[in-house]
């Protein structure tokens, strides 16, 4: 997109004509450095062993283990590595004790002219 040999046009021109900053162009993304990748192997053995270990189970594992790490970290590095741990998901389909049912009135009307049912939301009241 850029050209940064262009007879006409400077590099300062090319990126204002496509509304980036000039600093993109020079930008080059730094990897991740030699001690985050040792801790990303110490975070999928273990991971591996137990799938059910979140951020703050692994923070304690790897402490335990001798290694000073944050929870920031571990939660960044599991993140990037696309690691999520297995648990028991609510059940939002199981109705509760305190749960009313109640009636649907509308079951059995055919409804074939306009404005023949109305609803209302009051719930704010």
């Amino acid at each position: 997109m850029i050209e940064p040999d262009h007879p006409d046009l400077s590099i300062g021109q090319q990126c204002a004509l496509l509304s980036i900053p000039r600093s993109s162009f020079y930008y080059t993304p730094q990897g991740e450095t030699g001690r985050n990748l040792s801790l990303m192997r110490l975070i999928d053995v273990p991971f591996l062993e137990t799938p059910f270990f979140g951020v703050r189970q692994m923070t304690w594992h790897l402490r335990n283990e001798g290694h000073e790490v944050n929870e920031k970290r571990v939660r960044r590095l599991m993140r990037l590595m696309g690691l999520m741990p297995i648990y028991q998901k609510p059940n939002t389909s199981r109705p509760t004790k305190g749960h009313k049912a109640y009636p649907y009135l509308l079951r059995g009307l055919r409804v074939d002219r306009p404005n023949q049912v109305c609803c209302v939301d009051i719930t704010y009241l």
